[in-house]
């Protein structure tokens, strides 16, 4: 069962697609949103989760005080499910709440290539399947969407090597979960000359 952790949806079970995702464990989502929450990270913020699944990251952000939050998932069934339980979180959200979550059901290159949006957090929890170079291609159509003080969190394997960054994004840090490995980056310091 996958349900929201904390926040005004807290305990909010969601509905998970019957096959073709892997939903996050309770746990490595608790420690991802304890290392936000430690750096004030949600609170009024513009998110996006790519490769969403059932919407759990995004929507745990949401819960948690995002102010807008942008579900990108390709699969029909996984896609759908987001739709419930974004309505299910907005049903659950104070009143005269400004949240606005948003369902992108298409490929996540098709997104990246066409949103005008910005994001201040962004969750990348591709099927540990996923070459590493579409996920390369992801993390380089992400630079121009983030603000200068983004934070961006990959899930993959533990035998999954480490994400090719490239330019404009830099590792932070990571953290092995068993069979996850969570990895922190953000946009590169601009030098001043």
């Amino acid at each position: 069962m996958t349900r929201i952790i904390s926040g005004f949806a807290g305990s909010l079970t969601l509905s998970v697609p019957r096959s073709g995702t892997r939903p996050t464990s309770d746990r490595v989502r608790e420690a991802i949103f304890s290392a936000l929450d430690a750096r004030d990270a949600v609170t009024g913020t513009r998110v996006v989760d790519l490769y969403a699944g059932s919407g759990a990251l995004g929507l745990e952000a949401a819960s948690r005080g995002a102010r807008v939050v942008t579900l990108v998932e390709n699969g029909f069934g996984a896609a759908q499910s987001c739709r419930k339980n974004a309505d299910a979180v907005k049903r659950a959200a104070p009143q005269g709440s400004d949240l606005t979550i948003k369902v992108a059901a298409q490929a996540v290159q098709t997104f990246l290539a066409a949103t005008p949006d910005g994001f201040d957090v962004v969750f990348i929890d591709p099927p540990y399947e996923l070459g590493e170079t579409e996920l390369t291609h992801n993390l380089a159509a992400l630079v121009p969407l983030l603000s200068d003080d983004a934070l961006v969190i990959v899930e993959r394997s533990s035998r999954s090597p480490e994400p090719t960054w490239g330019q404009g994004l830099e590792r932070e840090r990571s953290k092995n979960y068993g069979d996850t490995t969570v990895w922190y980056a953000g946009p590169v310091a601009p030098t001043s000359d």
